[in-house]
């Protein structure tokens, strides 16, 4: 099976994954996955969060998931015991279908890590 092949097939146990427990049976786009990815990062999955929040909630699981890859690392938790992250490396310029390939490659890496998926 080839690496776009096996890919895809993980893409698609991924976001089965979240559609089950997240989406009512509706398809989650990956906005949808990096914001559960965030609260999961944060911990904090039972409390409103106002869109602001939401955003930083995305931008956590972006740090999270490209960790691994070396464009950032962990720096600390703050007094409200959300996790920031520093850059270490820009991401090189990516059209937004090789963004979107890194980001799906980076969520999937994911979630082999924590074993949720195979």
């Amino acid at each position: 099976m080839s690496r776009d092949e096996k890919l895809k097939e993980r893409w698609a146990q991924t976001t089965a994954f979240f559609q089950e427990r997240f989406g009512d049976g509706e398809q989650l786009d990956l906005d949808a996955v990096l914001f559960i990815i965030g609260l999961q990062e944060l911990g904090q999955l039972h409390r409103k969060f106002q869109k602001d929040e939401k955003l930083q909630l995305m931008h956590i699981a972006i740090c999270r998931v490209l960790e691994p890859y070396g464009y950032y690392e962990f720096s600390h938790f703050d007094d409200d015991k959300w996790p920031h992250y520093h850059i270490i490396e820009n991401l090189p310029p990516l059209k937004a279908g090789e963004q979107s390939l890194l980001m799906k490659e980076a969520i999937v890496n994911y979630m082999l890590e924590a074993a949720v998926i195979s």
